[in-house]
């Protein structure tokens, strides 16, 4: 039998084929059970030793050619209709997208973009700084001594390393460490808001580990107790889009700052609820004063020639008062339900003209 003329016959048969199914049929007539090829594969066992030496290698070498060739096929032809497809289907980009967006920004990120839109209006710019802080630039440079209770175990989550200068690291407190390193960086005049997430072991309805704050801070000359009032009261009408809002402002004792001012705003009853503006009872939403001596001086700044104030305030409290929660809680559980109550939408971008906080 000529078996070079058997292979040329069935590959021509095969590359003949244009479609999957004649493919699969020609594979059955070669190489199925009742296939020619395999009938000769069958003829191998009544053979002569002799005959078996000369005919079994060319058998099996047609054998071999013919899968091979199948093979090639079929995957010319499974790419040829791919292409097909593909040339064939297209995607209308123009529908209209779900009248429910799927997703929302969340309160926080929504209160960031507004407080960095209020701020920047007054010339202020946003500073950052590393979550994991030395205890150097978190407590000693902002004034606070060894006894301090901030530094305690029970306020303060430490790591058990220290770093190369020998200093404890910690999940950072407040974001006051940011002020220290943007004088030391950028010198003065300074004008800076610091807004992140900061870290203490506490955990209630009004507090949580994680929360996030927002510290202000202008280091110039002949910076008085009065700029800091007028900044304060100028943020917080933009903020509750109010003009009616009012500030009071009490004695108090921060570290880094001296004198200490804590910022209360007054509030009014509207059906039993705790409404910003007005000054039917007042309501603590801020610590501030101006800047320690020794906190500029840790900054690099003489403190005979440069003074400043400093603010900060929870933004997680901000979001609160503004938008009604009464549970800080919430703020981290994930619920669907309460994220598309309290959500905004995607493309509401905080602008003080077109207002900093419309909810979705």
């Amino acid at each position: 039998m000529d078996h070079a003329a058997t292979e040329q016959e069935a590959l021509s048969q095969i590359a003949a084929a244009q479609d999957l199914e004649t493919l699969e049929s020609l594979r059955v007539a070669f190489l199925g059970k009742q296939g020619s090829i395999s009938g000769l594969l069958k003829t191998l066992g009544g053979m002569s030793p002799e005959e078996r030496q000369s005919e079994g290698p060319k058998i099996h070498a047609l054998r071999e050619g013919v899968t091979n060739a199948l093979a090639d096929r079929k995957a010319a032809l499974e790419h040829a209709a791919l292409d097909a497809r593909l040339a064939a289907e297209t995607i209308d980009l123009s529908l209209p997208a779900p009248e429910a967006p799927r997703g929302s920004v969340h309160p926080i990120a929504q209160t960031m973009d507004e407080l960095a839109e209020i701020f920047a209006d007054m010339g202020f710019a946003v500073a950052t700084g590393p979550e994991i802080e030395d205890d150097w630039h978190n407590f000693t440079a902002l004034n606070m001594p060894e006894s301090h209770p901030a530094r305690a175990m029970h306020d303060t989550f430490y790591f058990p390393d220290r770093n190369a200068e020998g200093r404890e690291m910690l999940l950072r407190t407040h974001t006051s460490p940011v002020q220290i390193r943007a004088m030391l960086q950028q010198g003065a005049p300074l004008r800076i808001i610091a807004p992140g997430r900061v870290y203490r072991s506490d955990s209630d309805a009004t507090h949580t580990p994680m929360f996030h704050q927002i510290e202000g801070l202008v280091i110039d000359k002949g910076i008085h107790l009065g700029h800091l009032k007028w900044t304060l009261e100028t943020f917080l009408k933009a903020f509750f889009e109010r003009d009616d809002v009012v500030l009071r402002l009490r004695p108090s004792y921060f570290p880094f700052t001296e004198p200490s001012v804590e910022v209360d705003v007054g509030y009014s009853l509207v059906n039993g609820k705790r409404v910003i503006g007005g000054s039917e009872g007042w309501m603590e939403v801020l610590g501030s004063g101006m800047v320690n001596r020794k906190v500029i001086a840790a900054g690099g700044l003489d403190p005979d020639v440069y003074q400043g104030f400093a603010f900060g305030t929870g933004v997680d409290r901000l979001a609160m008062l503004k938008y009604g929660m009464d549970d800080l809680r919430a703020f981290f559980d994930g619920d669907v339900r309460w994220l598309s109550h309290y959500g905004f939408a995607p493309l509401d971008v905080p602008t003080l003209s077109g207002g900093v906080g419309t909810a979705a």
